[in-house]
């Protein structure tokens, strides 16, 4: 029964001047999508009537206003319709206010169908961090507004492309300040993170491989203190408490063994340290999943791309990714909640 159901993913439309709803519409007119899950767009249906136009996709939009009103038919793009987009003001490409307000409302609306469980799940499309804070709205992205809707404190980011999975322990801060946040605290925190992520993958005591803060993971004290002062006590304690973890590993060789199977899930000490690892690999590839949410959240791993918005040409192998890994994760959620 777990592989035959097909959850509800509310898809925001993400970035209105970007080019999240063109690709909305490439990922929603592929059959493998259709036959995993029953999407459902929360955006504006002018926009996404327009970037089908723009995209020559097949199909139609159909314009509802509750989620029990969707019908889920073939060749139909059900829209929850927030009407927030005037295309006679929308500058496509470039950083535009409403454009960012009306992608806050999407993630808001698609938040609250998550919690009351009137959807399995959400995928965001792209949405940009001026735009955003332009609106008034201020957060670092996706992760920072939904540990605050969701009231989670406790989240980190994980990265998917393949066999490759990296968490983090920061990311959308200076490095500087990223520094500062590595401590066994917070290294634990995403320690359990990760292993909460992956066994709602399927994955039976997923082995987590923690990166080391310097060169070499420190050459034994010669390049710094970190790994025996802050990272070897959060992996201690973490083996005491029955996680299957090891490392510090040297961050020039913990991704590439991970992505060899070596691992199943790797951590990375700050933000570029694993995305350029993960992007390395096609950016266009990737998924975006926050771990610690009450509910399940994927995303593409790219930006708006506003250089193509307009133009349907946009990349949606990300959005594509996105939507079938959060299909198995609701299914695991729904299947495992029902066994427990």
């Amino acid at each position: 029964m777990s592989d035959t159901y097909k959850p509800i993913l509310a898809i925001t439309m993400g970035d209105a001047a970007g080019s999240g709803p063109e690709i909305i519409t490439k990922t929603l007119a592929d059959e493998r999508i259709r036959k995993e899950c029953r999407p459902l767009v929360i955006g504006d249906a002018s926009t996404m009537e327009d970037a089908l136009r723009i995209t020559g996709m097949p199909g139609q939009v159909r314009t509802i206003s509750e989620v029990s009103q969707a019908e889920y038919a073939d060749n139909t793009i059900e829209v929850l319709d927030l009407k927030n987009i005037d295309l006679s003001k929308l500058q496509r490409g470039h950083v535009d206010v409403m454009a960012g307000q009306a992608a806050y409302d999407y993630i808001k609306l698609a938040t609250e169908l998550s919690l009351g469980n009137t959807v399995d799940g959400m995928v965001t499309s792209a949405i940009n961090k001026e735009s955003l804070n332009k609106a008034g709205h201020h957060y670092d992205g996706h992760t920072g507004l939904l540990a605050e809707l969701c009231n989670t404190p406790d989240v980190t980011m994980m990265l998917v492309a393949g066999k490759l999975r990296i968490c983090h322990i920061s990311t959308h801060i200076s490095l500087r300040e990223a520094l500062d946040r590595i401590e066994p605290k917070r290294i634990l925190t995403v320690i359990k993170l990760a292993n909460d992520g992956l066994l709602q993958l399927g994955m039976g005591k997923p082995h987590i491989a923690v990166a080391g803060l310097n060169p070499h993971a420190g050459e034994d004290g010669l390049f710094g203190d970190e790994e025996p002062r802050l990272i070897d006590p959060a992996i201690k304690e973490a083996c005491e408490l029955g996680y299957n973890v090891t490392g510090p590993y040297p961050g020039d060789t913990i991704f590439f063994r991970t992505l060899q199977g070596h691992f199943d899930v790797s951590i990375a000490m700050y933000h570029d340290q694993g995305h350029v690892a993960a992007k390395m690999l096609g950016i266009w590839l990737g998924v975006n999943v926050t771990l610690g949410l009450p509910i399940i959240r994927t995303s593409v791993e790219h930006g708006t791309n506003f250089g193509k918005a307009g133009k349907g040409t946009a990349d949606p192998r990300s959005m594509n990714e996105a939507m079938l890994l959060g299909t198995t994760m609701a299914r695991s959620r729904k299947f495992g909640k029902q066994q427990s």
